[in-house]
């Protein structure tokens, strides 16, 4: 189990790295705990397997929530979904931030190096981290989509 409820988990493949050393130095002036999952540097990866690595561990170990970073993010969120108990959004803009998690509650924020600058990410990623899932008129949603993720696990049983 996570031992502070600040920790964070953190993952980009090539395209992200730099994106993604800036929102790790940013989280940890912020206070929280950071736990990159690689890569380690601009080495040639494959997302899908940096995303892997980053929900299983979301899962297994009880992390509330992590970020992927790739060019566009959508890679890294189609790769996140197909994981059954994942939620991700890709994030480029305030409004998309707070509904990742008010509507979806989405514990994986997407990020693109290649379509945000910097600052936006920063400030989308605080909206983000501030927002909580609202429940309301989302809840059945959200529930049909775990609902999902059990006949898919089931099935792949």
């Amino acid at each position: 189990m996570v031992e502070t409820k600040r920790s964070i988990l953190i993952g980009s493949d090539e395209n992200g790295y730099v994106l993604k050393g800036q929102l790790k130095e940013y989280l940890k002036e912020k206070g929280y705990d950071v736990i990159d999952v690689g890569v380690d540097g601009n080495e040639k990866t494959l997302y899908p397997q940096i995303a892997i690595v980053l929900c299983e561990k979301l899962l297994k170990e009880g992390y509330e929530r992590g970020i992927l970073v790739c060019g566009t993010g959508i890679g890294m969120a189609v790769t996140a979904n197909k994981i059954p108990g994942i939620r991700a959004a890709v994030i480029h803009d305030p409004y998309s931030a707070e509904r990742a998690r008010a509507s979806n509650d989405a514990q994986i924020a997407a990020f693109g190096s290649q379509v945000i600058g910097v600052d936006a990410a920063k400030k989308n990623l605080d909206i983000w981290l501030k927002s909580e899932f609202a429940g309301g008129r989302s809840l059945p949603k959200v529930e049909m989509i775990k609902e999902l993720d059990k006949k898919r696990t089931s099935m792949a049983a």
